[in-house]
C-alpha cells in the first residue's frame, strides 16, 4: 500500500502524538507499505515556522525522514496536472497539492482533515473510530 502523509500526520508520527490513532500508526509503521512525505509538507512546516504557528526544527525533520523509512516526494508535472483537475471545495493550497499528489501517485492520503472526503480520493483517517 502506498501512503502519503498529510503534514499533521507526519508531525504526529514524529512526535509520537496520541492524535495519530492505532490504525494509522500500524499502516505507517508497516515495512510492507511505501510511506511518502511530500516537499509540500516540508514547505508547509517551514511556512508555519516562519510565521510563528509551529515550533519545530525543519533541519531535524528533514534529517530524520530516511531513518523513519519514508520516501521523499517532490512536485512533478503529473502532480500539477492532477491539481488542475481537482474541484475547489476549500481553499487550502497545501491540501490541494497533497491530494493531487496522492491521486497521481496512486497513494492513500493519511489525514484527519474533514475536507479530504469532499474530493472522493482514497484516504486513511488519522484518528481511530470512536465506539458509541
Amino acid at each position: 500500500m502506498r501512503l502519503l502523509l498529510d503534514t499533521h500526520a507526519l508531525l504526529w508520527w514524529l512526535n509520537d502524538d496520541e492524535k495519530l490513532g492505532n490504525h494509522a500508526r500500524r499502516l505507517i509503521g508497516d515495512p510492507e507499505n511505501d510511506v511518502l512525505v511530500s516537499a509540500v509538507s516540508l514547505w508547509e512546516i517551514t511556512v508555519k515556522l516562519r510565521i510563528g504557528k509551529l515550533d519545530a526544527d525543519i533541519e531535524e525533520i528533514v534529517a530524520i525522514l530516511p531513518d523513519q523509512g519514508f520516501d521523499r516526494l517532490d512536485i512533478s508535472d503529473a502532480h500539477l496536472i492532477a491539481l488542475a483537475a481537482l474541484p475547489l471545495h476549500h481553499r487550502d493550497p497545501f491540501d490541494h497539492l497533497l491530494m493531487a499528489q496522492a491521486v497521481a501517485e496512486g497513494a492513500y492520503l493519511v489525514s484527519d482533515d474533514q475536507n479530504v472526503a469532499l474530493y472522493g480520493i482514497p484516504f486513511v483517517t488519522c484518528s481511530d473510530p470512536v465506539a458509541l
